[in-house]
């Protein structure tokens, strides 16, 4: 697993956590923060998230129910609108520059051009996974789906979060469905509950920040990628 180059193959996959690795912020945080403002909802409702997210981390809750609790925001949703304004949260974003963590972004590129088929992976809502395919003309994208019911969000998943173990299940389905070997596969990733989609395969990548997974990344000779850089 120490081994950071792609060997020949007729299928390579490069899979790509988004949050804080192909992005520079948190998409979950600032697609809710323009969701709220768009409905003319009180802006509480987004600090209110981003305390009780800080809060739970600090207090040691798994990033699996912290990511759960995000859907409840959209509870009532109707997919449609959520759709839309994902598209014009991407434009906003691009526009203002700086919404693509540069170096990862060129990863990116680099495996299109190799003819890799381009993965995310993420626990973001799927409206915003959705635009940002499109933007980066990427292949796939593996996350949970937001529950509905009658034509609506219920505010809850219709399955099991996209963090830790799900990601390295829905990689090595992905892997097996395309007939790949793990060796010809690339994984980037941020943090470490990204750590068992990274080992899933043969050349993983880490955006330095996260001092656990960047002294394992170094200790098992995975490449580290330069961080985010800091806020304006």
């Amino acid at each position: 697993m120490g081994d950071t180059t792609l060997t020949s193959s007729d299928v390579g996959i490069a899979f790509f956590d988004v949050d804080g690795t192909l992005t520079t912020s948190s998409t979950m945080h600032s697609f809710l923060r323009y969701y709220v403002t768009r409905l003319n909802r009180p802006e509480s409702e987004y600090l209110d998230w981003v305390r009780t997210c800080a809060a739970m981390n600090r207090q040691g809750h798994p990033r699996e129910l912290i990511n759960a609790r995000y859907f409840a925001h959209f509870a009532g949703a109707d997919p449609v609108q959520v759709a839309d304004l994902a598209r014009q949260w991407l434009r906003t974003e691009l526009c203002a520059g700086g919404f693509y963590h540069e170096p990862v972004l060129t990863e990116l590129r680099r495996h299109r051009r190799r003819g890799d088929r381009v993965v995310l992976v993420s626990g973001a809502l799927s409206s915003c996974l959705d635009v940002l395919a499109e933007d980066l003309g990427t292949d796939e994208i593996c996350c949970a789906q937001p529950e509905i019911v009658a034509g609506r969000y219920t505010g809850a998943l219709a399955g099991p979060p996209m963090i830790g173990q799900s990601k390295a299940v829905a990689a090595k389905a992905v892997i097996a469905r395309h007939g790949a070997a793990e060796a010809d596969c690339a994984a980037y990733g941020d943090h470490i509950s990204d750590l068992p989609l990274l080992r899933v395969s043969g050349a993983p990548a880490v955006v330095d920040g996260d001092p656990e997974l960047s002294a394992l990344a170094r200790a098992n000779g995975w490449r580290v990628l330069p961080p985010i850089p800091p806020a304006p």
